[in-house]
């Protein structure tokens, strides 16, 4: 005989029943539900601008409405090329250098046993994350200045200090490992404590069989962190259009622009700058656009390296 399928109803009351239940547990997550509600979902309404020549006298419902208009500038402007790749230049070469490092630091803190040491070594690498983004763009000009420490050490080879923040060809490689050095340590939290769930058991059945480390590495510590490191891939991946506007913009100097000019400081000074709101809501929303595809894409290539599990 055929199953009946519940009934709506009936699938309600058992809803309601749960919830009444586990309301205090409703009641914890509430305010990050209308926090989420008030900052993430209502100001969307906001973006109909990008779609209007808005004017603050007017407001958003009585700007005129011009369609794709400032989209089609967007794409068509002679400088668009040059944005959208230094935007994907920078964050695909900060993905693909800066996400393995927070792994080999925590497999490296993992094999450390002595208890004292290894506190000591954590906290000089989750130190600079605690920096000031302004403070370690600070440091950067500093340091890499024509009469700062960096060309000091250099002067014993060159006839001439470098223009490290005037030169367009340094400024990813300075972008970059200044990152990694500030986010490494504290990104590599996550798969320490992954690791820390190992059972030891296995790492002394594995060199009683006769394992080297770098076995036992591969073996038992990389897949404890696959399915943590799928999860931040993915996430990282989808914010790949998102690279951080700050840094990018504290450390733009007007001749390393051709490599500095990004979607994110090219919104701010056409949005806020120059005060042409429209346009710059609708590179924002081309921007949020590519990164939502991109997550969809790299979520369907994990799940496919996963052999069909998804990870989101």
């Amino acid at each position: 005989m055929p199953v009946s399928k519940p009934s709506t109803t009936t699938t309600l009351s058992k809803n309601l029943t749960y919830i009444k239940k586990n309301y205090i547990l409703y009641l914890l997550i509430a305010p990050a539900v209308i926090l989420t509600i008030i900052f993430k979902y209502i100001p969307i309404y906001g973006a109909t601008i990008a779609f209007k020549d808005f004017s603050p006298i007017r407001g958003i419902t009585g700007s005129e409405w011009v369609g794709f208009k400032h989209f089609t500038s967007f794409l068509t402007s002679p400088n668009f090329i040059e944005i959208l790749m230094n935007t994907i230049k920078l964050s695909s070469f900060e993905l693909l250098l800066g996400f393995p490092i927070p792994i080999i630091l925590a497999l490296m803190l993992n094999q450390l046993r002595k208890s004292s040491v290894k506190k000591n070594i954590q906290l000089a690498l989750y130190a600079p994350h605690f920096i000031s983004v302004v403070v370690v763009s600070g440091m950067v000009f500093l340091f890499l200045s024509p009469v700062g420490p960096i060309n000091a050490l250099l002067s014993t080879f060159l006839d001439k200090p470098i223009s490290f923040m005037s030169d367009p060809d340094y400024f990813r490689s300075i972008y970059i490992w200044s990152g990694v050095w500030q986010g490494a340590g504290w990104a590599s939290i996550v798969y320490v404590a992954a690791l820390a769930n190992v059972d030891p058991q296995l790492h002394e059945a594995a060199t009683l069989d006769g394992a080297s480390l770098l076995q036992r590495i591969w073996h038992i510590d990389l897949p404890t962190l696959k399915p943590v490191m799928a999860v931040l891939f993915i996430l990282a991946a989808g914010g790949i259009m998102g690279i951080g506007f700050e840094k990018a913009y504290l450390l733009q100097t007007p001749m390393n622009s051709p490599s500095s000019e990004i979607i994110a400081t090219y919104v701010y000074k056409r949005g806020l700058l120059a005060g042409d709101y429209s346009f710059a809501t609708a590179v924002g929303l081309f921007n949020a656009v590519v990164n939502v595809i991109l997550l969809g894409v790299v979520n369907q290539v994990v799940k496919k390296l996963n052999e069909g599990e998804g990870l989101v």
